[in-house]
């Protein structure tokens, strides 16, 4: 499906932070100003970057879907960043989420297991010209126990259980938000924060739909 694009989708942005962001509850500032400076366009391809700030998912390729804009937002506000923290995100997908990360937080490394999409947010990172953010083509379920620990693990992709190797990475006080249940219906959106070297708390925050957690701690390809 093609779609025309636009010289200017500055006015569609803000439209979207205000009418499927904020008006959805989202009050966090960092959030909201982040989504309003991240180009969602080059972030689907060109052929529905027409499309871009519509309320709904949308195909990046290699059967895989960008989520809804408010989804993003909610997810990233779960994340309670102050500004300057370390972030790993996992199943970056076309590298949006990880875009809106890197508008708040230091320094991101994203994890994506499909190489071609691993390229492609690569590409739409530089085109929107952001640096300091690190694509893995890898196991999102293993973290990264090389970069770790993590002021905060963002997951954006279903997992059938908690992968312990990502709560072994965060830093205490850290929070990790992650999609737990089963594949073939909702999951629920649960925060986990740490709260101490073998302690851990856990929030259920809403039902939400995505796409499996594939790989050694996830679900089999």
């Amino acid at each position: 499906m093609g779609g025309k694009l636009l010289k200017d989708y500055s006015t569609l942005r803000r439209k979207m932070v205000e009418h499927q962001v904020r008006a959805r509850g989202v009050r966090d500032n960092n959030v909201l100003s982040a989504m309003k400076n991240v180009p969602r366009e080059l972030f689907v391809g060109s052929d529905w970057a027409a499309h871009a700030y519509e309320d709904r998912p949308l195909p990046i390729g290699e059967g895989q879907t960008i989520s809804q804009p408010y989804i993003v937002a909610f997810m990233v506000e779960a994340l309670k960043l102050q500004g300057g923290e370390k972030v790993l995100e996992i199943g970056s997908g076309s590298g949006y989420a990880a875009a809106v990360l890197s508008k708040i937080a230091s320094l991101v490394h994203g994890i994506e297991r499909i190489p071609q999409l691993a390229e492609k947010a690569r590409k739409a990172l530089a085109a929107a010209q952001i640096g300091n953010i690190e694509i893995h083509a890898d196991d999102g379920t293993l973290g990264l126990p090389g970069e770790a620990p993590f002021d905060a693990i963002l997951v954006s992709a279903a997992a059938n259980r908690v992968p312990a190797a990502l709560k072994e990475q965060l830093a205490i006080g850290g929070v990790l938000v992650i999609p737990v249940g089963d594949s073939e219906t909702f999951q629920v959106l649960k925060r986990i924060t740490r709260t101490g070297e073998s302690a851990f708390s856990e929030e259920d925050l809403t039902e939400v739909r995505f796409v499996p957690l594939i790989g050694k701690n996830g679900w089999p390809a």
